[in-house]
């Protein structure tokens, strides 16, 4: 941080006004991006887990949030049947034989 005061302490006022400015619009961006990367793969567990995704919104709050949301999924009944293990299947008996038929006349 002291780096940046030393660079920013050597050029004129309106060039800092510039750099300060574009960081001012950068650090949001940033910040979107940040909380979207989280968000968008806690939506998709929260829907095959069978919550509502709308949790994932929980994620707007970096810290407090996403801890919450993490507890919830990790101590929460999950609504969801068990996926099908992969494998052979066991095969159906075989049927009995029929009897032979007498002919027909």
């Amino acid at each position: 941080m002291h780096e940046i005061a030393l660079l920013l302490q050597n050029l004129d006022a309106e060039t800092t006004k510039k750099i300060v400015a574009t960081a001012l619009l950068l650090i949001p961006v940033i910040f979107a991006i940040a909380i979207a990367i989280v968000m968008i793969p806690c939506w998709i567990i929260l829907k095959k887990a069978g919550f509502s995704p709308w949790l994932a919104l929980l994620c707007v709050l970096p810290s407090l949030g996403t801890l919450v949301l993490l507890y919830v999924l990790a101590f929460a009944q999950w609504k969801v049947v068990p996926a099908p293990q992969l494998g052979w299947a066991p095969q159906p008996p075989i049927p009995p034989p029929h009897p032979p038929q007498p002919p027909k006349a």
